[in-house]
């Protein structure tokens, strides 16, 4: 991982941390979801750039070793969209493939239809093209579960503040990982459904942990609440 490179980018008034690899004339741009983060990507980066492409990952707005936003109870996907597009223009890339994961899916439809003549595709994990609009994807959910009580302003930050950045990542990939569906109790909170004995998932590493802990106890999780789930 020692070969991906990284480097701060003002872009749309805002300095967005970036790491690339690679030197291809085609770029792919690789967007987060939450808890994720550039480093998320690290493998797919390294493939792409042996098989000839330019692989960049940003970290958003508030996100990881980026810039918080100014207003944070105010930004929005769109705000996330225009400092990709920016960002393009300040690294003079015309056009780009675009890969999301969870909402960083929603990013990649939001750029492709504000700016279909800068993207070359686009390829999305998790989640289904939903054509721009208020959301009403959360109506009707559970009270408990972990959608529903993100979007409640200061609850999850009451709720992970009990903790570091380390063990609420911890939590949230093991709740995440699980087959049933995390739904708290009424007078439960999310991270109380984690017992600290409870091991990792297979796939993520002590090292993995410690790599996105360190960017979470960056940048916090306050923007990573207000957009996606507000």
């Amino acid at each position: 991982m020692d070969q991906i490179q990284h480097k701060y980018v003002e872009a749309n008034g805002t300095r967005l941390h970036v790491a690339e690899i690679g030197t291809g004339p085609s770029v792919v741009m690789f967007l987060h979801g939450f808890p994720e983060i550039w480093y998320s990507w690290r493998h797919q980066m390294i493939a792409f750039a042996n098989a000839g492409y330019r692989a960049i990952a940003p970290d958003y707005r508030g996100y990881g070793l980026s810039d918080p936003p100014i207003e944070r109870q105010n930004t929005s996907r769109v705000d996330f969209a225009t400092d990709l597009v920016a960002l393009l223009d300040v690294l003079n890339i015309p056009k780009v493939f675009l890969v999301g994961k969870d909402f960083g899916s929603r990013i990649a439809f939001l750029i492709a239809l504000l700016q279909p003549k800068r993207v070359s595709g686009v390829v999305t994990l998790g989640m289904a093209f939903l054509p721009p609009r208020p959301p009403t994807h959360h109506d009707g959910l559970p009270e408990g579960f972990y959608i529903s009580r993100w979007k409640e302003p200061g609850r999850a930050e009451a709720d992970f503040s009990r903790f570091d950045a380390k063990t609420v990542v911890r939590n949230i990939y093991i709740l995440f990982s699980r087959s049933e569906i995390p739904i708290a109790r009424e007078n439960q909170e999310i991270m109380d459904m984690v017992d600290s004995s409870t091991p990792l998932p297979p796939w993520f590493t002590e090292e993995d942990l410690a790599a996105y802990g360190a960017l979470y106890e960056n940048s916090g999780f306050q923007t990573a609440l207000q957009v996606p789930y507000r």
